[in-house]
């Protein structure tokens, strides 16, 4: 599923950049960046596995709240100087990009 290979790209993304923020934010920033990167992958392929549209859309819905979430999570991370302007604008590029596939795919789903 492509939605699903994108996101798996942007886990490795985020825990690349993720790697270069201070050992302080271990437990806090980082924790929260990953759990946050996953949770989109893992959703993705949780609601797939279900036996209905319904089910689906709403792992996606939960996907999409993952996606709002890392995006803060990315503009706190650059507020503090974590990451630079363009970590920052190509995470937030392919995070978009999954947004928008996701939507599609809900609203396929729901129009089923």
């Amino acid at each position: 599923m492509k939605i699903w290979q994108k996101a798996r790209i942007l886990v490795k993304q985020v825990y690349v950049v993720s790697n270069e923020l201070p050992d302080s934010e271990r437990f806090n920033l980082i924790s929260q960046m990953r759990s946050a990167s996953v949770s989109i992958m893992s959703c993705i392929a949780e609601g797939s596995g279900r036996g209905s549209d319904q089910d689906f859309a709403r792992f996606l819905d939960m996907s999409l709240g993952s996606c709002h979430e890392l995006e803060s999570l990315l503009f706190v991370a650059l507020d503090m100087d974590y990451i630079d302007q363009i970590k920052h604008e190509n995470l937030t590029s392919s995070l978009s990009e999954i947004q928008k596939m996701i939507v599609a795919f809900i609203k396929k789903l729901r129009n089923h």
